[in-house]
């Protein structure tokens, strides 16, 4: 198994509260471990005009595998924060870290 650190970017359509943002974090909390951490990467990241990246780790055999427990745990975060999913559509997920013990 591999560990994958996944960035899945988004738009809040209709903004985000500091108290739903804490929420999601929270729900996302145990996906953002040792590699994203050790490299400074932050688990949600907003920019002034709605768009957000989500940063998790997630372990998989494989990328596509690793891009799709990704894309579905943050979809399970966001019901869990209370957020729509028109509220926030997601964009495609991308690979941006891998650790490996081969």
């Amino acid at each position: 198994m591999t560990t994958f650190v996944i960035t899945v970017p988004g738009t809040f359509v209709t903004g985000i509260s500091d108290g739903t943002r804490a929420a999601l974090e929270g729900a996302l909390a145990s996906q953002h471990t040792d590699v994203s951490e050790s490299e400074g990467l932050n688990l949600l990241s907003v920019n002034e005009d709605g768009t957000f990246s989500v940063r998790i780790e997630v372990e998989a055999p494989d990328r596509y595998e690793a891009e799709l427990n990704a894309s579905r745990l943050l979809a399970t975060a966001l019901k869990e924060a209370d957020i729509e999913e028109a509220d926030a559509p997601l964009g495609p997920p991308a690979v941006t870290g891998i650790d490996s013990d081969v």
